[in-house]
């Protein structure tokens, strides 16, 4: 849970790294609390509550994500991909599981640090 606070508390940070643990577990609370969300929705009979959820959470999501692909050494606009149907996303998935690089012009390796 850690790291998804911390992804959202540096909301709108593009800059730095992200090992894959903080990444993934930021994607996994957000997968459950959107499931959750989603059937909240569905047993009040709204549609705007997973809306605003996804809604206040898109900034962190392509923060967390640049920062995660600034770990691999590429640049956040990767996450452009996610417009090309199947394909992109497939690629995206790839370099999101690679292992860290070493120290490259996003800073230091974070696996170095800790």
């Amino acid at each position: 849970m850690q790291y998804f606070i911390g992804a959202i508390v540096k909301y709108a940070d593009f800059t730095g790294r992200a090992r894959r643990t903080e990444y993934w577990m930021f994607v996994l609370f957000y997968l459950i609390f959107y499931v959750l969300l989603a059937g909240l929705d569905y047993l009040l009979g709204a549609s705007w509550i997973v809306n605003l959820f996804a809604l206040a959470l898109l900034l962190p999501s392509l923060a967390v994500g640049a920062r995660r692909l600034h770990d691999t050494g590429r640049s956040g606009w990767w996450q452009l991909l996610n417009f090309i149907p199947v394909i992109g996303w497939i690629v995206l998935l790839i370099f999101m599981v690679q292992d860290s690089a070493e120290t490259n012009v996003y800073g230091a390796n974070p696996k170095a640090l800790a």
